[in-house]
């Protein structure tokens, strides 16, 4: 699977969330998708931590031996 899809994908999801919390009127139903924003905000940053890692070592192969 291709990390930027799956980026761009929950990006989107996050967005339709947000979205769909502004207009619900139930609290109960704010929360149930304060918890979906969450657990979507969660996977981001797993994706986000592996590519800032992913960045770090390509620049650490770049740096030229001293």
């Amino acid at each position: 699977m291709d990390p930027e899809k799956i980026m761009e994908d929950l990006s989107k999801e996050l967005n339709a969330t947000l979205k769909a919390m502004a207009k619900a009127k139930d609290v109960n139903e704010r929360e149930a998708y304060s918890r979906i924003v969450k657990n979507i905000c969660e996977s981001l940053g797993v994706f986000l931590r592996l590519a800032s890692e992913m960045m770090q070592y390509e620049e650490e192969e770049i740096e030229p031996p001293l």
